[in-house]
């Protein structure tokens, strides 16, 4: 029992850290969505060949956003492992986990971020690693630690002695 339950969870982690992962992307070009069509706006033809042009840039985008939220989620994984370790099951934590995972990661990309400026704001990320923390709950974080089960049946205790009348 106890060694599905590891086998489980190292198919649901990465499963979560990958959710988790898409979800803060997709945040973050929702949030920007109006710089995105103004990037695809201020080429001059863009009307003419939108769809390639959303094809273009639009990878671009998503690329550069997966290589920061990438660097984002190495902080996250520490949380992950400790949540697993002490079997931490709360929303809570994990959605603070990814806020702080991502606010922590991005300070420490500041180099990184200087070209693209999608990441200028640290509400968004923040709000992207909130939602991504969420994201990696709903998938493996409400099941965290493979040594507690999730669905226990309630052992019989002992009766208490009963008193003579």
């Amino acid at each position: 029992m106890i060694v599905g339950r590891l086998i489980m969870r190292f198919l649901l982690v990465p499963l979560g850290g990958c959710v988790a992962l898409c979800i803060a992307v997709l945040v973050v070009i929702v949030a920007h969505w109006n710089r995105f069509a103004a990037m695809v706006a201020a080429d001059p033809q863009s009307s003419e060949d939108f769809i390639v042009a959303l094809f273009l840039i639009g990878s671009w985008y998503v690329m550069t956003a997966m290589i920061s939220a990438g660097a984002m989620l190495f902080p996250a994984a520490l949380g992950a492992l400790i949540a697993e370790a002490f079997a931490i099951r709360s929303w809570m934590f994990h959605a603070a986990n990814g806020g702080l995972s991502a606010w922590v990661g991005w300070t420490a990309m500041a180099d990184m971020r200087q070209p693209a400026a999608f990441y200028g704001d640290p509400l968004i990320v923040v709000g992207a690693g909130i939602a991504a923390g969420f994201a990696y709950w709903a998938v493996a974080g409400w099941s965290a630690g493979f040594w507690k089960p999730v669905f226990a049946l309630p052992r019989p205790g002992n009766p208490s002695p009963s008193l003579p009348a």
